[in-house]
This record gives structure tokens, sequence and C-alpha cells, in this order.
């Protein structure tokens, strides 16, 4: 399964931006800058277990694709949706805020040792890239 495995943080490109317009305080944008954000992904057939070790917390999220749950971020910004798979590399995520119903996507897709995340919310696109450990 492309996703398996060990990602480590290496870049970002606009997310202090991305972090902006969530609402994000100045504070934690400038810390999850820095996060040395650890992915740990396994996948079983339709099931995921992505474990996520950051300077700010570790957490364990199992989802099954097409499945609707709930996940915390890390600034406590509440969410529901649903991730989903298209081809062999590329999870797309469509989730929607608790407090005020906007929607957020997030894109996870492998190329070659790296693992794309992107973020679009309100018109504002980030991404992060993290290499395979």
């Amino acid at each position: 399964m492309a996703f398996d495995g060990s990602w480590k943080v290496d870049r970002n490109e606009n997310y202090e931006k991305f972090m902006e317009k969530m609402g994000i305080n100045v504070v934690k944008r400038k810390l999850a800058s820095h996060d040395n954000l650890k992915l740990t992904i396994k996948q079983e057939g339709n099931k995921f277990t992505v474990s996520e070790s950051s300077t700010f917390r570790s957490i364990s999220i199992v989802f099954e694709l097409g499945v609707n749950f709930s996940y915390t971020l890390a600034d406590g910004t509440e969410l529901s949706g649903t991730w989903n798979l298209e081809g062999n590399n590329r999870l797309i995520g469509k989730f929607t805020r608790v407090d005020n119903g906007k929607e957020l996507i997030a894109v996870r897709e492998v190329s070659g040792n790296e693992l794309i995340q992107t973020y679009t919310y309100e018109g504002v696109e980030a991404k992060r890239f993290f290499k395979k450990e």
C-alpha cells in the first residue's frame, strides 16, 4: 500500500496563511509551523490507522474509506467528514467544521518517497511535504 510507513514533515508551503484563514492565533501558528510532525500510516483494505506524533500531541486515528467520522485538530477545531481513495496513491478528505459549517478539503498523495498533504479552506491552499523514513 502506497501510504504505509512513517513520514516526517520536511517543509511547508503557504501553511501559515492557511492557519490564519482557519482562525488559528499567531502564537499557535508559529508553533505549528515547527511542530516536527510525524505520521505513521497503516492501511488494511478500506481501514486506515494514522498515528500523529508532534511537539504538541500524539494521537491515533482510525477511519474507514467513505465512512463519516469526527476528528479534532491540534488547535481544538472539531471536524466531521470522510476520506476516500482515488487510484492507489491519493486520499481525498472532505470535512465540515463543527463550529461554522465551512468545508475543509485535505488531500494526501504519495509521489515517490514523498507524501504531499494539501489543505484547502475558503480559497486558501497550503501544502506540507513529508519524507518517508
